[in-house]
């Protein structure tokens, strides 16, 4: 492992963003470890040495703009844009939808970052991948903290990730056993 990967998950260990136990994952999945990078988002001089760490991923990328899916990715997202120098905006929750609100708007061409905390099979930069199409915009790439998904998410732009775990993942009804008698709690993204 890097000097860089070791720094990473210091970071994630020290804020208590990286969990164990049994947790209910956003697509229902179960696993043993949990990212709850909400953790880490607490501490600006750590998410701004994270965005550091993953900026030069990002070097020749061309776009102006950066959109985050809420609510995991607000943090980093709009910091990766004070760090890149882009515009910042966000897509919402709205009758259980991302959109696009607060008089955000997209324009035609407009070359545009995905950033995202954490991804395991992809489903919320899929749907701010929808949004930016839909509006005729151009996605430069996509750029997570933690890509968790064993290369399974694919996507129509690049993907970046400053870190890649691939923690196993469990169907509720095929635990292993060492996970069958820990209560099952899901701590939210």
């Amino acid at each position: 492992m890097s000097s860089n990967q070791d720094e990473i998950l210091d970071i994630f260990k020290r804020t208590g963003a990286l969990l164990q136990g049994h947790f209910i994952l956003r697509s229902g999945l179960r696993s043993e470890y949990f990212f709850q990078c909400a953790q880490v988002c607490q501490y600006m001089r750590e998410v701004t040495r994270l965005i550091e760490l993953l900026k030069p991923q990002l070097e020749g990328l061309e776009f102006s703009t950066v959109i985050a899916p809420a609510m995991g990715g607000l943090v980093v997202g709009q910091e990766a844009a004070r760090q890149l120098n882009a515009r910042y905006i966000f897509a919402e929750k709205e009758n259980d939808k991302l959109v696009l609100r607060r008089g955000f708007t997209i324009d035609p061409g407009e070359k545009v970052l995905v950033v995202e905390d954490v991804i395991t099979r992809g489903g919320r930069v899929k749907e701010t991948l929808d949004i930016v199409e839909s509006k005729g915009g151009v996605v430069a790439g996509i750029a997570v903290l933690v890509d968790r998904s064993q290369g399974q998410a694919t996507f129509t732009a690049p993907l970046f990730s400053l870190l890649e775990l691939g923690f196993p993942t469990y169907d509720p009804d095929a635990l292993p056993d060492h996970l069958k008698d820990i209560p099952a709690i899901k701590p939210g993204s």
